[in-house]
């Protein structure tokens, strides 16, 4: 099991090109996704790839939104054996909402899926976004902003 003592209480474990050479022009690529009881893989999204999870123990809250301008939720409650699929480049979540641990894997559509998690990019960016862009992108005070930058 991948180590979930970390804020989000989830570990990723990616098989990609960068780990495994003989996936090269293969496109496909994998990772293990282990939670903690409420432990999240927070949203994120892969630029070069559609994602299928296949939960293997524990029950998951899965979601992605659709692109502007509707921005639609659609979410399912999984259960072990579960499947689902978050389309190439679309937002997307796993929380675990059962009481013990949880496992899924991944299984991903290009050797090179490339992630993007949304708050790390955004809040974590080198060099930062400039404050008052971030402010009126979520139209909240610049202390709001100089917050959750804090915690990147």
């Amino acid at each position: 099991m991948g180590n979930t003592s970390n804020d989000v209480g989830s570990n990723v474990t990616a098989v990609t090109v960068a780990e495994l050479a003989g996936l090269n022009t293969l496109g496909i690529s994998l990772a293990r996704i282990d939670f903690a009881p409420g432990g999240i893989n927070p949203p994120h999204t892969h630029p070069r790839a559609t994602e299928v999870l296949t939960v293997i123990e524990g029950s998951l809250l899965v979601g992605f939104v659709t692109s502007n301008p509707d921005n639609r939720l659609f979410t399912k409650m999984l259960e072990k054996g579960d499947v689902f699929m978050f389309p190439q480049g679309l937002i997307h979540f796993q929380k675990n909402v059962g009481y013990g641990h949880a496992l899924a894997i991944a299984g991903l559509s290009s050797q090179n899926p490339g992630v993007i998690t949304i708050a790390n990019a955004v809040f974590g960016s080198n060099p930062d976004i400039a404050e008052d862009i971030l402010a009126k992108a979520f139209q909240v005070d610049i202390k709001v902003v100089r917050q959750i930058q804090s915690k990147f």
